[in-house]
């Protein structure tokens, strides 16, 4: 299960996809901002206490206290069914729950309007939308009281064609496109709270490399929440996380000190000299074909390491080769690590 588990979403706010069954942009009632409003205060600072969730017998979330300053930049992780997608969703506020949460100084579930204006959202699985891209970008303007005058460029520059697309049913986009539509329409938006579920899934390498340009673009005190395990988006777009197991928070400080652990390594070594293979042995490499010896390690073994092979080995040594796994560990990462 991913943080995206299958469930009621929408493209950039949880209230934007009242177009999803009839085609048509939710209607003018729809309150805009009153002018002068966007003066409002624009931190979001993430509390929960004793937050908890069940369903059923089933315990998905149990005594969650996080304290997340404004401007943070959040990594969301954990094995399958740690409560990543229900934690999301209390946030979002499309969950009654246990316990306190605020967002930006608002209860979710009671003042699930006043947030949306504030929160854009990028599922992992694009919502079935009837209605063309026009349509919806021109709902989530009149949701958000905003003129969208860079999405265009935003779409260009991920390499979706606006004039391509502008008038087909969402739906009928291919999963790439639908992301990179997600994500210009998130990166554009202007909200406090950005909420990002796998958002580079669907993108080539390219993309993938505009998208995080895009990203470090964002105003310092804008929040986000990246669900990822890609170990170079925790790196490059996380400066905190916070890791759930079984429904409880297992980690929640600096990315830095939980990648030292859980970023990994592999470490190729490729003898010369066959007398040395006791030598690998004993630290613990794998023997392989053609005089390739290898182990996986973390940031610490890793820097410990190298040293030591490139100065015992030396000549007998025909080659080194280190390469980062794409993904990080995440099971049984441990409180206060």
């Amino acid at each position: 299960m991913t943080c995206a588990a299958r469930r009621r979403s929408s493209w950039s706010t949880p209230r934007a996809a009242s177009c999803r069954s009839t085609g048509r942009p939710p209607s003018s009632s729809i309150r805009r901002p009153r002018p002068g409003e966007r003066g409002r205060e624009t931190r979001v600072r993430i509390e929960t206490r004793g937050l908890a969730r069940r369903f059923g017998a089933t315990e998905a979330l149990h005594g969650i206290d996080l304290d997340i300053p404004s401007g943070r930049r959040i990594g969301l992780v954990g094995p399958n069914g740690s409560g990543k997608s229900t934690l999301l969703r209390i946030l979002m506020g499309l969950l009654a729950h246990e316990g306190t949460v605020h967002v930006g100084g608002l209860e979710p579930r009671r003042q699930r309007m006043e947030l949306a204006g504030r929160l854009a959202y990028v599922p992992q699985i694009a919502p079935g939308l009837a209605a063309t891209v026009r349509e919806l970008v021109t709902a989530i303007e009149r949701l958000r009281g905003r003129d969208l005058r860079t999405l265009r460029d935003r779409c260009a520059a991920l390499a979706l064609r606006w004039e391509a697309i502008v008038d087909l049913p969402f739906r009928s986009l291919s999963g790439g496109m639908k992301q990179k539509l997600l994500v210009a329409l998130a990166l554009d938006s202007g909200a406090d709270l950005i909420v990002l579920d796998e958002p580079t899934a669907s993108l080539d390498a390219a993309t993938r490399e505009t998208f995080f340009r895009m990203f470090g673009e964002l105003p310092p005190t804008t929040t986000s929440i990246l669900c990822s395990h890609r170990l170079d988006e925790m790196r490059h777009l996380v400066d905190h996380v916070v890791s759930l197991e079984e429904g409880r928070v297992r980690f929640d400080g600096p990315a830095e000190s939980y990648l030292r652990t859980r970023a990994l390594s592999v470490l190729e070594a490729q003898l010369r000299d066959p007398a040395a293979a006791d030598w690998l042995a004993g630290l613990g490499f794998l023997a392989g074909h053609a005089g390739w010896w290898r182990r996986t390690v973390d940031q610490d073994e890793k820097i410990d390491l190298l040293p030591r092979l490139a100065g015992a080995l030396g000549e007998r040594l025909d080659n080194l080769h280190v390469r980062d796994l794409e993904s990080i560990a995440v099971e049984g990462a441990e409180a206060g690590e």
